[in-house]
């Protein structure tokens, strides 16, 4: 029977309950080259400006203290949480040994991830690697473990895609597929910020011989803001992703883009959901900032079942559609 690989090995699909598809639990996104002081406190006064600016402060844009990991995860537990898919591919620090750890001690699956992240984050050596050494490299992580250890991932990506496409990313997405093809992986895909990303990242993957059925499209909330556009690539089949939930401002760091709050959110996927969609999509919070999380006074990863529930309820969410974006859905995809 297929089953999810977690960092800790394989478990069913019986032994989770909610699972939260797109996080970071231990991570360093911080932009090449961006200045300030990494290893600043984050103090009281500062919280708000610093989470409204997000990763523009390099301080807030890594977490890799196993300790933290530890306790947020105690307290996605508490909320309901099972299961959380970390998404930091190779150039966003990716820790296997710190992935197994938390997850030993907070008693929370883990999801670890194959793949690379956009061409600025990868270093030289796995820039110089071929599709075909990708590809080698990707099925390893899967079916013997990552970075030296017997760690294996479960998912590949967030594979990380520009606009324009760099050289580095359309190869590193053809191997994407060709991993996919060996091993059933799904393959999630963070797209370049414009709206004809998404389209022509489709269109690599179906020249490639992708299982679109097996593909996750993420950002949707930044890439479509007002859902102008969903309905024609779900019309091809991927997955649709609305991972920015808990962010709910009117400045958008990474481009003039007005993000939807969470009540937009899911008006639009309920309106998908009527229209025969609801196997298809997808919810998370993507935290991949300090002050997203508990620690940091923010909403933490059991945001989505400690509140975003009682704004589906509100909204007179089918309980199955609640269970689908909660459960059902990101099982499915994990499930190899």
């Amino acid at each position: 029977m297929p089953k999810i690989q977690t960092v800790l090995g394989r478990v069913s699909t019986e032994d989770v309950r909610n699972a939260m598809i797109h996080e970071h639990v231990l991570f360093d996104i911080a932009a090449p080259g961006l200045d300030g002081d990494r290893d600043a406190e984050i103090n009281l006064e500062d919280r708000w400006q610093i989470d409204y600016l997000s990763n523009e402060t390099v301080a807030n844009s890594h977490q890799l203290n196993r300790n933290v990991a530890i306790a947020e995860m105690k307290a996605f537990k508490g909320d309901g949480g099972s299961l959380v898919v970390d998404q930091s591919v190779c150039g966003l620090a990716r820790d296997p040994l710190g992935q197994a750890d938390v997850s030993r001690k907070s008693g929370v699956h883990i999801v670890a991830a194959t793949g690379t992240y956009t061409r600025p984050y990868i270093d030289q050596e796995i820039h110089a690697l071929n599709c075909a050494a990708l590809h080698r490299k990707f099925v390893r992580e899967i079916t013997h473990g990552m970075d030296n250890t017997s760690v294996r991932a479960g998912i590949i990506g967030e594979m990380g895609c520009s606009w324009p496409l760099d050289p580095f990313e359309r190869r590193a997405l053809c191997a994407a597929v060709k991993a996919q093809r060996d091993t059933g992986a799904t393959l999630s895909v963070h797209p370049g910020r414009h709206e004809d990303a998404c389209h022509e990242i489709i269109d690599i993957l179906e020249q490639e011989g992708a299982d679109l059925g097996r593909v996750v499209l993420c950002h949707m909330d930044r890439t479509y803001p007002d859902g102008v556009g969903v309905l024609r690539l779900l019309e091809s089949g991927v997955n649709l992703e609305w991972d920015f939930f808990g962010i709910e401002q009117s400045h958008y760091w990474m481009g003039d883009v007005q993000l939807p709050t969470d009540l937009d959110r899911l008006r639009l996927i309920q309106m998908l959901a009527d229209l025969g969609y609801s196997a298809q999509l997808l919810i998370s919070q993507d935290i991949c900032t300090k002050t997203r999380m508990r620690r940091w006074g923010g909403h933490g990863y059991g945001h989505i079942l400690r509140n975003v529930t009682a704004l589906m309820k509100r909204l007179d969410f089918d309980h199955h559609l609640v269970e689908k974006l909660t459960r059902t859905n990101p099982l499915k995809l994990l499930s190899i």
